[in-house]
């Protein structure tokens, strides 16, 4: 696979042994499929035990059956799945990052040792209740509310483009603390089966469609007080938890765009248009050039970015920066190699034009570009641009 500067050459066996599991998984299991689950509108949730057990949800956190692997294996983890699909790495970085990282971290230990490892193996999956039908770049200014009730809460609301929701067997749903000071926010942990929740699924989308996608109802649900996460409050909470996701989907992004050059790279060897295959043209090897160029720039600063997380330096801000490049750049390429393919490009035996609709989803989800540009500017300025008016 395309890696001009070697840099794998520096992974450790365990690294490898991640990356090539991950690798050989979606090749056997999932790339035959993936076209037709696309163009259905599913996903192939047969799989979401299978992948629990090879350790694909979460594996770099510690305990209850986590592997705790170093973050370059979990981002490789995360580049070879969304190498196939954004649904799948979707799936696994909800399951993980947006799910069991704030259990993990958040969580009482009861409800680390209850839900971690069904989550972990797949027995159990998870969904995260953060945007609502009103509120998607300002999560702060929430209407979901929870109010004290005896011996819980009752909460009301809803919560809108839930990765998971209408599969899930729990939600982590971020609520206003009405019952408190200053109405903080907190998290709850909400059983699916509960009276009054719903979690209808979003149909006709164009994007990301070989994933769940659904809302999350809230209509007087009743939860014990022992499911809310004790160890935060704030919107701390479910920023940290996006912060671990973008983690992921900037090390994923790498992986749509480098399947779209091999893709592309493939047929322009192989495909003969006046004579010879079109890879001779001097327009087809700018292309690639380019592709090869911007691939390469992404993985490096993936790179970098991992080594200040495993460090514990990595910050919000370089998270942005990250997410923001590498999915401008796998959208770019997604189309070029897209345009590279002519009219078979447009069908479901080539995977460009999928990564191209499905990065739509990915540019806008866990901030939308426009929003990471704005906190880039804000830390090269210094000067705040939100605001409440």
């Amino acid at each position: 696979m395309f890696d001009f500067l070697d840099l794998e050459s520096e992974l450790t066996d365990e690294e490898r042994l991640i990356r090539d599991t991950a690798r050989e998984f979606v090749d056997d299991r999932v790339r035959p499929t993936i076209g037709d689950h696309f163009e259905n509108g599913t996903f192939p949730t047969d799989l979401i035990p299978e992948m629990g057990e090879m350790g694909f949800y979460a594996p770099n956190l510690d305990g209850y059956g986590s592997p705790n692997v170093s973050e370059t294996a979990y981002g490789l983890l995360m580049r070879e799945l969304e190498a196939c699909d954004s649904g799948l790495r979707s799936m696994a970085s909800v399951q993980g990052a947006l799910v069991m990282y704030p259990i993990h971290t958040y969580g009482s230990d009861a409800q680390k040792e209850e839900w971690l490892p069904k989550l972990g193996n797949g027995e159990a999956v998870g969904c995260f209740g953060l945007t609502e039908p009103e509120h998607g770049s300002n999560p702060s200014a929430m209407e979901t509310r929870a109010e004290a009730d005896g011996d819980g809460y009752v909460l009301n609301g809803s919560k809108t483009w839930i990765t998971n929701s209408p599969i899930a067997d729990v939600a982590i749903v971020w609520a206003r603390d009405n019952s408190a000071e200053d109405d903080p926010v907190r998290g709850f942990l909400v059983e699916t089966d509960r009276d009054g929740v719903t979690t209808n699924e979003i149909d006709d989308k164009l994007s990301l469609r070989a994933s769940i996608t659904g809302e999350i109802g809230l209509n007087d649900v009743h939860v014990p007080e022992e499911n809310v996460l004790p160890g935060v409050s704030g919107m701390k909470g479910p920023l940290s938890c996006l912060t671990q996701a973008r983690f992921g989907i900037a090390w994923g992004a790498v992986g749509a765009a480098r399947d779209c050059f091999e893709t592309a790279r493939a047929y322009a060897k192989d495909r003969d248009q006046f004579g010879g295959p079109i890879g001779r043209f001097q327009l087809q090897q700018r292309k690639l050039a380019e592709m090869g160029t911007q691939i390469t720039l992404a993985q490096l600063l993936v790179t970098r970015l991992t080594e200040l997380k495993t460090r514990d330096e990595m910050r919000p801000q370089h998270v942005s920066m990250a997410k923001r490049n590498n999915v401008r750049m796998a959208r770019n390429q997604s189309r070029i190699a897209r345009e590279m393919l002519g009219g078979n490009g447009i069908t479901t035996d080539y995977s460009p034009m999928r990564h191209m609709a499905n990065l739509e989803t990915v540019y806008t989800y866990e901030g939308t570009h426009d929003i990471h540009t704005l906190v880039l500017g804000e830390e090269f300025t210094g000067i705040p641009v939100y605001s409440s008016r």
